[in-house]
């Protein structure tokens, strides 16, 4: 049967697993993470998602964990172009953010892989980034972003970890119960995670009527959430539990299958 919904959490072992390095789409924006952590490493202390709101980014918002940008672009070249001085900057920084290049826009994301979180450099990378675009006439979109997450309800995280990691040829990052999962190539963005049945839960969810193993998190800004609940709502969804918001809310589609919007603590 489903169970609980566990509270959101950051995941350092998602930023600093081996991953492929989107940038490399840019000329001379390949850049070596070894030496970026190296250079990180004892020098800056991870930001809490207060402290990355009140710096006052406006293009970027906070996921799960690193901060992202969008910037819908009119065509490929004129995102290539984009790209390129991101990776321009990113060297002088010695930073390496991921990017990905579509025909429709550019989505960057930062955070220092070394340290598993972001810090004082990627704020600083991040409003760059906002000053090229706006040079460039790229203006943000944050009401799109999203980073979804897949968890399934088990008590034997250490046998699922090893399956859906030879299946989805993953690997374990070691942090829930069985590792949780991520890509080492950049190419699956969401993450796999193993939630354990628990009893005396603070926030304790009605019985569903649906027999469920797996639920989707989906990780919207944290001024996002309520457009999307209400979006959810309106599309024939329910609302089950708010207990534990603005953290997560959890919902049911219209055939009783439950899902949460995720949000990150801002003040």
């Amino acid at each position: 049967m489903y169970t609980e919904m566990r509270i959101p959490r950051l995941r350092a072992a998602l930023w600093t697993s081996t991953r492929g390095d989107s940038a490399s789409v840019a000329d001379g924006a390949k850049h070596n993470c070894e030496a970026q952590e190296e250079w990180n490493v004892g020098n800056n202390e991870v930001l809490t998602s207060s402290q990355i709101f009140d710096a006052g980014i406006e293009d970027w918002r906070q996921l799960a964990g690193p901060i992202r940008a969008r910037f819908p672009t009119d065509d490929f070249t004129q995102g290539l172009v984009f790209v390129n001085a991101i990776g321009e900057a990113a060297q002088k920084a010695n930073h390496s953010p991921d990017i990905a290049l579509t025909s429709t826009g550019v989505t960057v994301t930062l955070s220092s892989h070394g340290v598993g979180g972001v810090i004082d450099d990627d704020i600083a990378l991040a409003r760059r980034i906002s000053e090229l675009a706006a040079e460039a006439g790229l203006a943000a979109d944050t009401a799109s972003l999203m980073q979804a997450e897949f968890a399934l309800d088990t008590g034997s995280g250490d046998r699922a970890a090893s399956f859906y990691a030879a299946l989805l040829g993953s690997e374990p990052a070691g942090v829930h119960s069985g590792g949780d999962l991520v890509d080492p190539t950049g190419q699956m963005n969401s993450l796999l995670w193993w939630q354990e049945p628990r009893e005396n839960s603070r926030f304790p969810l009605p019985e569903s009527a649906v027999p469920q193993s797996w639920h989707l998190d989906a990780w919207v800004s944290h001024d996002e959430a309520e457009n999307r609940i209400a979006a959810a709502l309106a599309a024939g969804g329910q609302l089950v539990s708010d207990k534990a918001a603005p953290s997560y809310w959890v919902l049911e589609d219209p055939d009783g299958n439950r899902a949460c919007i995720c949000a990150p603590m801002v003040h």
